[in-house]
């Protein structure tokens, strides 16, 4: 089992930043370097979506629409991921969750989310 505790959202105006952090634990006998981390959102009335991926080996992905103002990194030393969020605009509104799976197979964790919420 992984615990992943999303941690940083809030209230901010448009065009400002958050850094959202996922810290994890557990993962008893199997090291966090081997899940791959992602970030997702749901908006109100939409769907839940992938937003940023990292793998074990540090490639990234953004979608298109956070692409050049959010960036996904890791630490494993210290079982952490981060989202940092630039520019933030109002459709951004939406509780980020962290996630952690192996691809390839069924194992995957997500957290309780944190609110992040753009507005004037």
């Amino acid at each position: 089992q992984v615990q992943l505790v999303e941690s940083g959202g809030g209230l901010v105006q448009p065009g400002g930043s958050l850094r959202l952090s996922c810290a994890a634990s557990g993962a008893s006998g199997i090291s966090f370097r081997i899940y791959r981390m992602g970030w997702y959102r749901q908006g109100p009335g939409k769907e839940r979506e992938l937003v940023a991926r990292i793998t074990r080996d540090g490639n990234t992905y953004h979608t298109d629409s956070v692409k050049d103002r959010f960036t996904i990194s890791r630490d494993n030393a210290r079982k952490m991921v981060y989202l940092q969020m630039n520019s933030l605009k109002p459709e951004d509104t939406a509780v980020y969750y962290c996630n952690a799976d192996i691809p390839g197979t069924s194992t995957t964790f997500r957290g309780q989310g944190t609110q992040v919420t753009v507005s004037s």
